[in-house]
């Protein structure tokens, strides 16, 4: 996902009991150290799969996507994998309901499912023997399936037809498939899957372009993917090809606008390989969903699922698709173990992200971004606590929802982590290293401990002054921001920096050179303004820079956040607005959370909710629920 697409989340502290998820990892060697993972072999707290016993290869999906009953359902059929003396394997499953199970050419076995958990669901367990070499399970999901978001036609941008969208990460695959639900099981897989026949279905494999009429459509996916990356569409969907690797989908209405947006993605995919080698997933294709798609981007292989609010129409947000092209590598190609290691996923994606962005915009380019996420990593650090220990790199999320973990610190301190090391060894020789890691561990999935073993291994050599230097202890198993965080400059927002005095000494807003600015720029002004400014102060600068009607959907939520802390009340009809068509988490936080700050704010907060909450996915209800004190009845 995006590094823009997440928030600081409350840490609920719920005492679920650890479930064993072994993953053997029969090439690690690794000596005993604090907080690192055990000889030879993981936990993965947030799966009941014991992958050492049974595990899965290969999924043969048959299914039928019915919008009626709001429910996929039909047959997972698994190649696995048996150690000696299996007896069992287990899947992860929440709200599914189990049909029945049978092994290999459809002879009945026994199957129970156990006690259901919070975020976990509950596992299902398969009886086997050593020689089985097929399970097929026979399912539906719930209509309430948290992976699920199905939309009415008046929720769509063409208002004719209805849309379904999966989003699977972290553990929610197991919400409309079961499956071992670990980003350290890797699987390949095909599908048939049946759909309204006006509408098509792609799925994160090798997709259609066009609407068969017929309503069943057929997917491979060769490469091996945990299930988080599993990921399939339903509606009103037409494709433009962008050149000859990628290309763009959306509801007809938003195509040539995308495509427009997106042109660029060819120029990006030749940068990322110019980095760090071949691509491997043969094309890069995007979907630009309904605005309720609740994150930035979710990096599906072949095709990325993409929120509208990146269509800004200046090509100005495109940052969101070269992060989410880099997880192509960093995150698809070489996986990070288990959800305790997801800096190894973001962090890595966020520094090739800009990486990619300097090459095709140019070092200042790369620089605003990197300002603004210093700014981000540093609100974060101070919102959590600096010595709190969700920011440490590498997390300790058992008995939580993995999507406690998904903040700033992955992106932002994963980033500068690997921007340290840069500065540390020179760029050359950083990425010739980091080039040789992705395709040593392609297609496999790394843990924290392997990859300080790797980097000692293959970078710091034994230099004792390169290892002190680099401070992998500090950075990764301290909390809060390590002493020798990289100094973050950019030439362009030391001129906004000049500009923000200026206004700050009194010039008027219609009068400050603000003419060449980009989204960045904007972003950076809006950010280093006065707190608290007075309603003649916020009219003045609406007046002169139009922020209230602003197209942008990054500038638009500062912007209007801005307005509910000031009480601005003439952009209040504009929050509304946002807030009712806008489903993107990381808008919706901020705004509900300023708007909690005053018992006006929670009256309008509860208002505005209550009308909009429908077109939300599960990801931002169970969010906005908590904060707001939401109960459904009411």
């Amino acid at each position: 996902m995006s590094p823009s697409t997440i928030e600081p989340m409350k840490v609920k502290n719920l005492c679920i009991a650890a479930l064993a998820g072994v993953i053997a990892l029969s090439a690690c060697n690794e000596a005993p150290k604090k907080e690192k993972e055990t000889v030879m072999a993981i936990k993965d707290p947030h799966s009941y799969a014991q992958p050492d016993e049974a595990k899965v290869k290969h999924l043969s999906l048959n299914v039928i996507v019915d919008f009626g009953a709001k429910t996929i359902g039909g047959k997972a059929s698994y190649d696995i994998e048996t150690s000696a003396d299996a007896k069992k394997i287990v899947f992860d499953t929440r709200d599914l309901k189990i049909d029945k199970v049978t092994l290999d050419d459809e002879q009945v076995t026994e199957f129970s499912i156990g006690e259901s958990l919070e975020y976990l669901g509950a596992p299902l367990e398969v009886k086997i023997t050593p020689t089985t070499k097929k399970v097929n399970i026979y399912y539906t999901s719930s209509p309430n399936a948290a992976a699920l978001q199905w939309l009415s036609a008046e929720q769509t941008a063409g208002k004719k037809q209805p849309f379904l969208f999966t989003q699977s990460q972290a553990i929610l695959a197991r919400t409309w498939l079961p499956c071992q639900d670990s980003p350290g099981i890797r699987f390949s897989y095909n599908a048939r899957v049946q759909v309204p026949k006006e509408l098509m279905a792609v799925m994160s494999a090798v997709n259609p372009t066009k609407n068969n009429g017929v309503g069943i459509y057929t997917f491979k996916m060769e490469q091996p993917i945990p299930a988080y990356l599993m990921a399939l569409a339903v509606g009103d969907i037409a494709f433009q090809a962008i050149d000859e690797r990628t290309a763009v989908y959306a509801e007809p209405s938003m195509l040539a606008k995308s495509a427009y947006e997106f042109e660029g993605m060819g120029e990006m995919l030749a940068a990322a390989e110019g980095l760090y080698g071949k691509y491997a997933w043969e094309r890069y294709d995007v979907i630009v969903l309904p605005p309720s798609f609740p994150f930035g981007g979710m990096e599906n292989p072949r095709l990325t699922f993409a929120t509208p609010t990146i269509l800004a129409g200046d090509q100005s947000l495109v940052s969101l698709i070269a992060h989410e092209l880099a997880h192509s590598w960093s995150g698809n190609l070489v996986t990070n173990a288990t959800w305790d290691d997801f800096w190894l996923n973001e962090g890595f994606t966020v520094y090739f992200e800009r990486r990619i962005m300097e090459a095709v915009s140019g070092a200042s380019y790369a620089e605003m971004l990197a300002s603004l996420g210093a700014q981000d990593l540093r609100h974060t650090v101070a919102d959590m606590g600096p010595n709190n220990p969700d920011t440490k790199l590498h997390l300790q999320l058992e008995g939580r929802d993995p999507d406690e973990g998904l903040t700033e610190i992955a992106y932002e301190k994963g980033n500068f982590f690997l921007v340290n090391i840069e500065k540390a060894v020179g760029r050359e020789q950083f990425d010739q290293f980091l080039k040789e890691y992705f395709a040593a561990h392609a297609f496999k999935t790394i843990t924290t401990t392997q990859f300080i073993d790797y980097l000692n291994a293959n970078l710091i050599k034994g230099d004792q002054a390169l290892a002190e230097e680099i401070g992998v202890d500090r950075w990764i198993y301290e909390p809060g921001l390590p002493t020798d965080f990289p100094k973050i400059e950019s030439e362009r927002f030391q001129a906004v920096d000049k500009v923000i005095k200026e206004y700050k000494g009194g010039k008027a807003p219609q009068m400050l050179a603000t003419k060449e600015w980009s989204t960045h720029e904007w972003l950076h002004f809006l950010r280093n303004l006065p707190e608290d400014l007075s309603a003649t102060q916020m009219a003045e600068l609406d007046k002169a820079f139009k922020f209230t009607q602003s197209g942008n959907s990054e500038i638009a939520c500062v912007w209007l956040t801005m307005a509910v802390d000031n009480q601005y009340r003439a952009a209040y009809p504009a929050v509304d607005k946002f807030l009712v068509n806008v489903g993107r988490r990381k808008f919706l936080v901020p705004l509900y959370k300023a708007m909690t700050q005053s018992e006006e704010g929670k009256l309008m907060a509860l208002d505005i909710y209550t009308r909009a909450r429908k077109n939300y996915h599960s990801v931002s209800t169970s969010t906005i629920d908590n904060m707001l004190g939401y109960k459904k009845e009411m």
